[in-house]
């Protein structure tokens, strides 16, 4: 069976995703990953076939989106011409992890594809919310990667087709100590905003993971890391407590830890805001911005217990199946045959 894997390159959660599901798609058939987007910084291992600058989200220095730089490269007539190269038809199954270039060409082609990822739990309205809610935002989340069938995942299962987390084998199999140090991912803020706050904390230490330097680096109580899956996740378990923003897979996995967790959603970015109300069911403390206040809400957070830690319910292997389960359903349904081919020639849409 030939399966087609759609990845938003939007930051590095979506990758870390795929890298932790490989192993179990791979043994329904061979995989080939669309990954669509330009600004992760992780190093990708993933069977990558096709390639896209896609539509992807930049972060300014002070917590908010960049949207000038999205703004310079959004080509919605190269996102068309891509979605009509793009070989959706040669596959016998689609996934999409929130990827519009994969959802167009599905629909000019109609070929069924099952949109499997963090934002598909937003399809329903028991998904926890901000208090208020954005028309934009909504429709964003409901509309970007539109597909036949959504498997989500969150936090709690707030609906039938919502299941736990994706979390990696090493943070499963972890035994979590506490060495002392805070773990810090803001991509949303420069190195030099953090530090300038991180140093009037002197009796803590902060390990950083920025995008910037190349090389470990310290700077008085602040270590400054080279983005890298396997230090970050090195970092977490041995930390005294983790500072982030308010995305999916780092809050999921410092919370099955069982690890003290601060958030900080993107200004702007709605599906943020999102999980924001929903980690305050977990009793994670939500901070909107660094202001003069934000070396108080460190102090208090550090004082504090921590959070409800989070149960998994289901396991990678019950998720992948029924992933497998829902696209083949649907590909019944759609009278749609299976293909069997000697392959074609690797294409980049850059």
């Amino acid at each position: 069976m030939k399966i087609f894997y759609a990845v938003q390159a939007t930051g590095n959660g979506h990758i870390a995703r795929a890298v932790a599901l490989m192993p179990y798609l791979q043994q329904y058939g061979e995989v080939d990953v669309f990954l669509s987007g330009s600004n992760s910084n992780l190093k990708v291992s993933l069977p990558v076939r096709y390639t896209s600058k896609g539509v992807s989200l930049f972060y300014g220095n002070r917590g908010g989106l960049d949207y000038l730089k999205m703004l310079r490269n959004i080509s919605p007539l190269n996102t068309f011409t891509t979605a009509r190269a793009l070989p959706v038809e040669k596959y016998d199954i689609v996934l999409n992890d929130f990827e519009c270039i994969t959802s167009i060409a599905c629909k000019l082609k109609n070929i069924p594809s099952v949109n499997f990822g963090h934002q598909a739990s937003f399809i329903s309205n028991h998904t926890p919310r901000p208090q208020k809610r954005e028309l934009l935002g909504e429709i964003i989340l409901k509309n970007y990667a539109n597909a036949n069938k959504y498997i989500g995942l969150h936090f709690d299962q707030y609906d039938d087709f919502i299941y736990s987390p994706i979390i990696k084998e090493n943070i499963l199999n972890a035994t979590p100590k506490n060495h002392g140090h805070i773990t810090v991912y803001l991509s949303h803020y420069s190195d030099e905003v953090l530090i300038s706050y991180f140093k009037k904390l002197p009796d803590l230490h902060f390990e950083v993971f920025s995008k910037k330097v190349t090389k470990i680096t310290q700077q008085g109580n602040v270590t400054l890391i080279p983005i890298d899956n396997d230090a970050f996740v090195k970092s977490m378990i041995h930390s005294s407590g983790i500072i982030t923003g308010a995305g999916f897979e780092t809050p999921a996995e410092a919370l099955v830890l069982g690890k003290k967790l601060m958030c900080l959603p993107i200004k702007g970015q709605y599906e943020q805001l999102c999980n924001a109300a929903a980690l305050r069911k977990f009793n994670v403390p939500i901070v909107h911005s660094i202001n003069n206040h934000f070396v108080q809400s460190i102090e208090n957070w550090m004082n504090t217990e921590n959070p409800t830690k989070l149960i998994l319910s289901h396991t990678t292997d019950d998720i992948v199946s029924k992933v497998i389960e829902t696209a083949l359903s649907i590909r019944k349904e759609k009278n749609k045959p299976t293909y069997h081919y000697s392959g074609f020639p690797s294409l980049n849409f850059e």
